[in-house]
């Protein structure tokens, strides 16, 4: 795993080497075992190009040095990530005729271009981010993985210049973009609680999408899809198979996903959160290692918030190597502004820090670790799940029954009944793409009305590519939001910034293309099995994980930062939000703010999700703006 940058000049006088290193460097969390840059001037005499790297060291440690090229160095290149079938590939590339002088992933890329051209990435099973600099085609060719598990950033600062990245920082640091927001990006992120892609807070920013590549040739940038989930389609027509030989195919490629991200050169270990998920991971693992599995938990002190009970259980289960981590509101206040800068965007989860300091735990031992994440998006794990088919027959009740009297009686409901809140004041939405972002208690139009400045308030929210693209039946269109928006834009940049900036690596079976193609495959009623949520994956670890594990209810991940609210960081919350200097003025009209912060505060609604994205807007202002 790695940090990689570049730069297209549009001057033959730019020092781009040195602005390429500079970038790189900004990103030195990413890959702290080495660094490299490759420059050249293009063959019109007007580009000059640099790629850098920095390197963290996990297959081949003495020889994986990049950027990297083929034999004559014609085709050179810059890769974060992972190549999970590489060794096959080698083997394929070699009996082909071509000659290896690593034993590294990165070297069967540059090979694996050298033969398919441009269709290499369809080849690649892993997580991947790269920059291709074909001199005699005289050509840039970046990629980024199907899910997005790994990020790239781009910019266009002039016309025929491009600026690419890891992280958004390493841009930054170019300082041909100077960082400014873009309005209707705050608008998304209120939205949504995070921004959807292609689109960045910072003005002239943006990602490269999912499962896209995009080439870079005579001072013109070209992008296209490559790939896009398969919940995106309807199935294929009947699935052949009794119910044990189905529950059995899975089990056996998701092992198989498992062993491949089992090879390492470095030590590594697994997170565990004592779900289901994170269970069948550790389970899995212990199959294929000699030794005990080293086991990653985090939890809070407040029992009623922490999982680490059931992770111990299962570390003691299966003799793990287990270690744990408890975190307190202190390393809210120490952590946040940090870890802002990390992401180069406000923390859209509070999750974000008991992830980043659990990395920096599972760092003093090991270099890379196995997670569960993915698992609910691609099974079904969550509620809104099984609610979603719920949507069509709950609209055709009567409007006004719906509104005056089940919404406003879910209203009424405690914080603790939140689940049947959600699905009674969502169910009813009748626009799709807000009924998607609703289910994780983003802000209805009237809300985000409210709340925002004018100017704000009246400009569009960006579309989400996920429901726009959507096929087949409400779960499939669920899931496919999820795969496409919600996993990459936020819980995937999560994990990759908060174990990068650990130095960290996170490999994620579930994620596997593969896998989810089978899955996929399946009838709907092999992930929600009635109201049974991720129903194979239930079924396929009956005879490895205790009972009591599978049937517990799902928690989920929650930090306490509504009671922190009300309790020890009251003081805090007030001083960035209400004060008169707080920068989120530009954004939010104050006197609301102050009305939703007090109705919390004093315990007469529960905003912890709206205040938690402000402050970290707030944060985000003063870091970067």
């Amino acid at each position: 795993m790695c940090g990689i940058a570049g730069i297209v000049s549009a001057s033959a006088d730019t020092p781009v080497r040195e602005a390429a290193l500079a970038m790189a460097r900004a990103i030195a969390h990413r890959g702290p075992d080495d660094e490299g840059v490759f420059d050249a001037v293009c063959a019109d005499g007007r580009h000059r190009l640099a790629l850098a790297h920095r390197r963290l060291s996990i297959i081949d440690l003495a020889s994986g040095h990049q950027p990297l090229g083929n034999e004559d160095g014609s085709v050179q290149i810059v890769f974060n990530g992972e190549i999970y079938n590489f060794e096959a590939l080698r083997e394929q590339l070699l009996g082909l005729g071509h000659r290896m002088r690593t034993r590294s992933d990165t070297e069967v890329i540059v090979h694996a271009y050298e033969q398919w051209g441009l269709d290499c990435v369809s080849r690649l099973r892993g997580m991947f981010a790269f920059a291709i600099w074909d001199t005699r085609l005289q050509r840039l060719f970046l990629v980024r993985d199907r899910f997005g598990k790994k990020p790239l950033f781009i910019a266009c600062p002039r016309p025929g210049e491009l600026l690419f990245a890891s992280e958004i920082k390493a841009i930054l640091a170019h300082g041909g973009v100077s960082p400014e927001v873009d309005p209707t990006a705050i608008r998304d992120y209120f939205a949504y609680r995070y921004v959807p892609a292609p689109a960045t807070l910072f003005r002239g920013i943006r990602k490269l999408m999912p499962g896209s590549a995009a080439v870079w040739q005579r001072g013109r940038l070209h992008e296209w899809r490559y790939y896009s989930p398969p919940d995106g389609r309807p199935p294929a027509a009947g699935v052949d198979a009794t119910a044990g030989d189905i529950v059995q195919d899975f089990l056996a490629r998701l092992d198989e996903a498992v062993a491949i991200r089992m090879i390492s050169d470095v030590p590594f270990g697994a997170f565990l959160s004592g779900g289901i998920d994170s269970s069948a991971v550790v389970a899995l693992m212990t199959r294929h290692s000699s030794r005990p599995v080293r086991s990653f938990s985090v939890g809070f002190s407040d029992a009623r918030y922490s999982e680490l009970a059931y992770a111990r259980a299962i570390a003691e289960h299966f003799g793990t190597d287990h270690h744990e981590f408890v975190v307190s509101q202190n390393d809210l206040i120490e952590h946040l502004p940090a870890l802002v800068r990390f992401r180069d965007a406000p923390v859209a989860e509070p999750s974000d820090i008991p992830i980043y300091l659990l990395s920096r735990e599972a760092r003093r031992t090991v270099k890379m670790v196995l997670t569960g994440e993915g698992a609910d998006e691609f099974l079904g794990g969550y509620p809104k799940h099984a609610a979603e088919r719920f949507a069509a027959w709950y609209q055709m009740l009567p409007r006004a029954l719906r509104r005056s009297v089940l919404e406003s009686m879910a209203h009424a409901l405690p914080f603790r009944y939140r689940r049947i809140k959600t699905a009674m004041t969502t169910l009813g939405v009748e626009d799709r793409q807000l009924r998607m972002a609703r289910w994780f208690g983003a802000l209805t139009r009237e809300e985000l009305d409210r709340l925002l400045v004018p100017e704000l308030a009246s400009s569009a929210a960006g579309q989400t590519e996920g429901v726009a693209a959507a096929d087949g039946s409400a779960l499939r269109g669920i899931l496919y939001f999820d795969q496409t928006s919600w996993l990459p834009d936020n819980l995937l940049e999560r994990g990759d910034r908060m174990t990068m900036a650990a130095s960290l690596e996170a490999r994620m079976p579930f994620m596997d293309h593969e896998l989810a193609a089978f899955v996929s495959g399946l009838p709907d009623r092999w992930r929600i099995h009635g109201m049974k949520r991720k129903y194979i994956l239930r079924q396929a670890m009956r005879r490895l994980i205790p009972r009591a594990i599978l049937e517990r209810p799902k928690v989920g991940f929650r930090v306490p930062v509504s009671d922190w609210f009300r309790g020890p960081l009251r003081e805090y919350l007030r001083d960035h939000l209400c004060a008169g200097d707080a920068r989120i003025r530009e954004f939010v009209e104050p006197h609301a703010l102050q009305r939703i912060v007090d109705e919390h505060v004093e315990g007469r609604h529960n905003h912890e999700k709206l205040l938690w994205a402000t402050l970290t807007l707030e944060i985000w202002h003063r870091e970067y703006l």
